[in-house]
């Protein structure tokens, strides 16, 4: 009797929370259709209160979910399913083996294809990657065997775990981080990685109060034995024209005292660095800053108007071979990870497919292609693509959002709203909990051991010994009749 009237108080109090819940309900729908009424902002709201909310929510909600239910391995942008896979099974180190045939379209028009050998190298035969040096002749050159590296990401684009995990990787992988134009933090020290301190328009960390450079800070930052190179940014793929971008809302205190900027407002760089007017005062600049630091310096750049890349070179010649920069970052104008107009990510630049070979026949026209190292940056993020770019003349790679997906981004688009769900672009504390630093930089590294091992995988199959040695004769490229040509033959295809 006793248990009874316990299950029939028990029925009570869930019958009553459950009219409350209903009633609040109902409040809820009657409230949401009088502000949908009344309001006159969202037309579809006001023409179908209530259910017209859905059509947000489903709009929102698209961007998590079309990736998983609709879109095909090889259709999603920026990167899709299949590319990503292959980051994601590289970053955990297991089988990336796949079965049953390719899901590439084979035929498509600009499908790359390399040409295997009929007699591969054994291996025995096998050499490893060469080391390079980029700027022999500077007081303090830098060589590496590392041909992919991680390219520019800021310490505010990005968080406190993402951006340490990344310098823990670099280092256990060998290959360097770019600070990005953002400062040098202690995040990026953290690992003890070789480091390219970038210097953006804005000059973040090694400004003076009137924007100019400041050669004090300039030499503090290159004490760090760390720092190995400085890159000069004057462009970059995610707003070609247009200085960085940092939202409000990302710029904590932590950010704005080593940026030396406000507090919660919008950091938006200069389109341009205030002392260039002409290519002279670029090798100006490259020249004070290498003097000052000792360490090779470079410039990074998204091609579009070709005939300031002739003039360079000219000037060069003019001044002497020893003027040159040590290196060119050659970004791609199809995106990137940080905040950017629209507009400009879309329509304003040369994709890299076009950019990198005008830039390397332009060096190897002036008798530079030896003296400047090219570093071919965007969307080369597995081998095949990064073994295209050797190619076509790059000596180096550098990614970032490869190295993203390794740290676990899941291409939510959200890395300018500070709501990034993996804690990798957000400042939320609760958002960064399961961003583990050691976790992830066994991942970053585990991708670029990865990407170095399948990248000679392509070359050796080509009949080389090692990937630098990818040359145009190496590729093919479907053109629209069906057909495949040469890449040195495709490029003179497009050109004429």
């Amino acid at each position: 009797m006793h248990e009874l009237n316990w299950f029939m108080w028990g029925l009570d109090l869930f019958s009553g929370l459950f009219l409350i819940i209903v009633g609040l309900g109902a409040l809820a729908i009657v409230y949401m259709y009088i502000a949908d009424k009344l309001q006159t902002k969202q037309a579809v709201r006001h023409n179908y209160p209530v259910i017209g909310r859905f059509r947000y929510l489903f709009e929102k909600q698209g961007e998590f979910f079309r990736q998983y239910f609709f879109a095909q391995d090889r259709e999603e942008l920026p990167f899709n399913r299949a590319e990503r896979s292959w980051v994601y099974r590289a970053a955990k180190n297991v089988d990336r083996t796949i079965a049953f045939g390719s899901t590439r379209p084979l035929e498509a028009t600009g499908t790359i294809m390399f040409m295997n050998s009929a007699f591969p190298p054994q291996d025995e035969d096998i050499t490893p990657i060469q080391p390079l040096t980029i700027g022999p002749h500077c007081r303090v050159p830098y060589t590496t065997s590392a041909i992919c590296h991680i390219s520019a990401m800021s310490f505010g684009a990005l968080s406190r775990p993402a951006v340490t995990a990344l310098s823990h990787g670099a280092a256990q992988a060998g290959c360097w981080l770019n600070t990005g134009e953002g400062g040098l933090s202690p995040y990026h020290l953290k690992g003890g990685c070789d480091l390219v301190f970038q210097i953006g328009t804005a000059k973040y960390g090694v400004r003076n109060e009137h924007g100019h450079l400041d050669d004090d800070k300039l030499t503090a930052i290159a004490a760090h034995p760390e720092v190995k190179m400085f890159e000069i940014k004057m462009s970059q793929g995610a707003k070609p024209g247009k200085g960085g971008i940092l939202p409000g809302v990302k710029v904590t205190e932590e950010i704005a005292h080593i940026r030396g900027i406000p507090l919660g407002q919008d950091s938006i760089s200069p389109n341009g660095h205030i002392e260039f007017n002409n290519v002279g005062d670029i090798l100006d600049m490259i020249a004070r800053v290498r003097e000052v630091t000792g360490k090779p310096t470079g410039i990074k750049a998204v091609l579009g108007d070709v005939q300031w890349l002739e003039d360079f070179c000219n000037e060069i010649e003019r001044r002497g071979e020893a003027s040159a920069p040590d290196f060119f970052t050659l970004d791609s104008a199809d995106g990137g990870t940080g905040a950017a107009p629209q507009p400009l990510m879309d329509y304003v630049g040369l994709p890299l497919k076009e950019s990198l070979p005008i830039l390397v026949n332009i060096l190897i026209k002036h008798g530079l292609g030896k003296r400047i190292k090219v570093i071919a940056s965007g969307k080369l993020i597995v081998p095949s693509r990064v073994a295209w770019a050797l190619a076509l003349g790059a000596d180096f790679i550098a990614s970032a959002r490869g190295n993203m997906f390794a740290l676990g981004c899941i291409q939510a688009l959200q890395c300018n709203k500070d709501t990034c769900p993996t804690g990798i672009t957000t400042h939320n504390k609760k958002l960064q909990h399961g961003l583990d630093p050691r976790d992830k930089s066994t991942r970053v590294a585990n991708y670029n051991h990865n990407l170095h091992h399948d990248l000679a995988l392509i070359a050796h199959s080509c009949g080389l010994t090692e990937p630098r040695q990818l040359k145009p004769s190496h590729v093919r490229i479907v053109l629209e009749s069906g057909l495949s040509v040469s890449l040195d033959k495709y490029y003179s295809h497009i050109n004429n």
